[in-house]
């Protein structure tokens, strides 16, 4: 009589069986491999992954074919040793299957401690400048996550039971998942329909009371009686949503602030279209950002008003800064708050891993017809720097497993993408990111004035993320080198987006302060506090110290009560636009 186990046995190969096809996939991978490596070596690479010249011309591929030979002997050895592969919390093999069944607990452990060995290798490579380094170590890393046996039906023992019991439904859903996506041109993370913007996300109430065709300009209405005298304008990054900042009602920074009596005002930009497809840094700098502020000044009246850059738009706010202190009106901004932004790109993060020419004559065919960036190319490759995450996650939970995604604001905002202006964004790239002239003096000219960080005196509050991928906070760390004004730097907890969307009443993460002088970031951690939960109130209360007076929050506090009418309820058509 047959039983179940023997059936079970049966359905799925030995051993043996494994060990021979792994030996096949690692032959496929070294093909792929020295493929990959011939074209490198033909100045043919793949797109954005141009290596740069190395001391030696047969550096990278010595070092490349060393790593992946020492990972292919790994995969007869591990397959004999299983004690020795690493037995770690990894969630991809949550479910108890991958170790219930022994041919998917040998699986999951040789593809651990094969991807470990991998990774330790290319690591050790040597005879490569660091930033071919980084792109074998990321190339590597990025390979390893593709080729996890969680990401193929066969070899995932969750995608086999959800087959057998719903007997093909998942792999149609899946299909059905899958074929929507390619039609809309991106990977869906958030269950459709669960989140609108102004139902649900961005609800704080607030007018639009300045339009031009860059930006809207809203202005928050305030909730308690009085509020600070100084009020506050936040630029967020142009390549995405303000939203980030006014998520849901229990994660809204903007909601926050004004419930501490801040008068607070906040750019939405356009989405590119034709009408502003030629803007440059001018754009930015003069009909953005400084616009913003003297439109702000004129309608409360008053001298002053702080700041807060976000991403690139702290980049940008530098050169402002740079720029007002140029003309002698640096007595506008009381204060500027860089949220996770980057003035000196030396050591910016993986996504200089984009930046080879090929890559930019990519966005240039891209945008050739309309002079615009689409969105969705932007997002693509921010979702590669998290593949695991953003994208083999996915892959197995909508496609493999046909499962709607859950519910999730940040990942909602994180797919609603903007498009950009094609030649400014080729210009920040080549200018600010790759040739890192913004740090140099004069490197950069607004309105045909130089700019020039160290006449910035204006009082920064600058924060980073730990875990920050997109600006590392070694990065993020170099505004202290290059501004010689007061300054206070805050390491946050978590990332680029949760290190700053990190709320006080939800008693999460950490942050750290070094209240000495420390030269450099490590000697920053060395002598650094650690403080749990959010950093909001650290920066509050150094915002009021800067400007602690508070007056009546009516009249022009109010908006469309000023001489500026109301053009729309918050959030505005803008941000609506795609």
């Amino acid at each position: 009589m047959t039983t179940e186990s023997d059936t079970t046995a049966a359905a799925f190969p030995s051993l043996e069986d494994w060990q021979h096809w792994t030996q096949v996939m690692g032959r496929a991978q070294q093909m792929l491999l020295e493929t990959w490596a011939d074209s490198w070596k033909s100045g043919d690479p793949a797109p954005g992954l141009k290596l740069p010249n190395a001391p030696d011309p047969m550096a990278m591929l010595t070092a490349g074919a060393e790593a992946w030979g020492k990972g292919l002997e790994a995969w007869g050895q591990m397959l004999g040793g299983m004690a020795a592969a690493a037995d770690r919390k990894d969630k991809r093999f949550a479910a108890p299957e991958w170790r219930d069944n022994p041919v998917f607990d040998t699986i999951r452990q040789s593809y651990l401690a094969i991807s470990d060995q991998l990774m330790k290798t290319a690591d050790q490579a040597e005879g490569l400048d660091s930033e071919a380094h980084q792109r074998l170590k990321f190339l590597t890393a990025s390979f390893v996550d593709a080729m996890s046996p969680s990401n193929f039906a066969l070899t995932n023992p969750q995608v086999l039971k959800a087959t057998m019991e719903s007997r093909g439904e998942n792999l149609l859903t899946g299909l059905r998942h899958m074929l929507d996506d390619m039609k809309a041109g991106q990977m869906t993370h958030v269950a459709k329909g669960h989140f609108e913007v102004g139902r649900n996300l961005a609800t704080t109430p607030g007018k639009v009371i300045h339009e031009t065709p860059l930006y809207q300009l809203i202005q928050y209405t305030p909730t308690t009686e009085k509020v600070l005298e100084t009020p506050l304008i936040v630029f967020p990054p142009w390549i995405n949503r303000f939203y980030i900042l006014d998520l849901t009602a229990e994660k809204s920074f903007v909601r926050w602030c004004v419930e501490q009596g801040i008068t607070l005002f906040m750019v939405s930009w356009k989405s590119a279209d034709e009408s502003i497809k030629d803007v440059t840094l001018d754009d930015y700098v003069l009909r953005g950002q400084v616009d913003a502020i003297d439109t702000v000044r004129d309608l409360l009246g008053v001298e002053q008003v702080h700041t807060i850059g976000y991403c690139v738009a702290g980049t940008t706010l530098a050169a402002t800064l740079a720029l007002l202190a140029a003309r002698g009106q640096a007595d506008k901004v009381a204060s500027a708050t860089f949220f996770t932004a980057q003035v000196d790109f030396a050591h910016a993060g993986d996504l200089r891993l984009f930046l080879g020419d090929e890559t930019m004559g990519l966005l240039g065919q891209l945008s050739a017809d309309t002079g615009i960036v689409d969105g969705r190319v932007m997002a693509s490759t921010f979702n590669l720097l998290r593949g695991r995450d953003l994208i083999w996650n996915y892959v197995t939970n909508n496609y493999l497993l046909g499962k709607e995604p859950p519910p999730f604001d940040l990942l909602h905002w994180n797919g609603d993408v903007t498009n950009l202006p094609a030649g400014w964004h080729r210009d920040y790239l080549e200018t600010l990111y790759k040739g890192n002239k913004l740090v140099e003096e004069g490197g950069i000219s607004v309105d045909g004035t130089p700019i020039d960080l160290k006449r910035i005196e204006t009082p920064l509050y600058i924060q980073a993320g730990r875990e920050d991928h997109i600006a590392p906070p070694q990065s993020v760390w170099k505004i202290m080198d290059h501004v010689p004004g007061p300054k206070r730097f805050v390491l946050a907890g978590s990332g680029h987006i949760a290190g700053v969307v990190n709320p006080p009443s939800a008693g999460k993460y950490q942050y750290w302060l070094n209240e000495g002088e420390p030269k450099d970031l490590d000697a920053f951690i060395e002598g650094a506090t650690e403080h749990k939960g959010s950093w909001w109130p650290d920066w509050l209360a150094w915002l009021t110290e800067r400007a602690p007076k508070k007056v009546d929050a009516k009249g022009a506090r109010v908006p469309g009560k000023g001489k500026r009418q109301a053009i729309e309820d918050a959030p505005g058509r803008y941000v609506k636009t795609r």
